[in-house]
């Protein structure tokens, strides 16, 4: 997989997909791999944007881009879309080992709308207490902001973070008590989604 890669073209507006012969080729784990790995799609920022100070205290409103300069082509999200309980299972059972989620997997998370991961979010963002990844619990407000999940849609936090004038720069304060209200919000989420 790994090797395919570096023997892409770039096309003439620095796109990097690979070849349909080759991407046909690939097995379904495979194609979930490559999707992870390598985002085909050219998408230009021209503004370079510095790391926030104290970033490992805040909580955004956003995740991080996986792919810097680069997204999924539609290829890529129609595959990621097409073969959704596959792609939840292949993340979950990563997750389940790793206790983590890169951000490659938050970005596809939200691309497939699985709701249903958010007790494998809860537990691998728990796994970890040396290092806190606040960006899982930046994915649990935005699943909830994304399902329209009223209680948090009324909530002083999505106001703060989602409403009209705000920016993705914006933060919730990283403390206990706003870690135990993302969770609750989104476990009741969960439950009222299973209903």
């Amino acid at each position: 997989m790994r090797a395919l890669i570096p023997k892409i073209k770039s096309d003439g507006e620095d796109n990097e997909a690979l070849s349909l012969k080759d991407y046909e080729s690939l097995s379904l784990r495979e194609k979930f791999t490559y999707h992870m790995i390598h985002a085909e799609s050219y998408s230009q920022n021209c503004d370079y944007i510095p790391a926030p100070k104290n970033e490992h205290l805040k909580i955004f409103a956003y995740i991080p881009d996986a792919f810097d300069e680069f997204a999924w082509s539609e290829r890529q999200t129609k595959f990621l879309s097409g073969n959704r309980d596959s792609v939840i299972a292949l993340m979950r059972e990563s997750m389940a080992r790793t206790k983590k989620a890169g951000v490659n997997f938050k970005q596809a998370i939200l691309e497939v709308n699985a709701k249903e991961m958010i007790p494998d979010i809860i537990a691998a963002y728990k796994a970890n207490t040396a290092v806190k990844d606040l960006d899982l619990l930046s994915l649990l407000m935005l699943l909830m902001k994304d399902n329209e999940y009223e209680p948090f849609l009324l909530s002083g936090s999505y106001k703060k973070l989602y409403a009209e004038n705000t920016s993705y720069q914006n933060y919730l304060n990283y403390n206990i008590a706003n870690e135990e209200l993302i969770i609750k919000r989104a476990t009741d989420f969960y439950h009222a989604d299973k209903k």
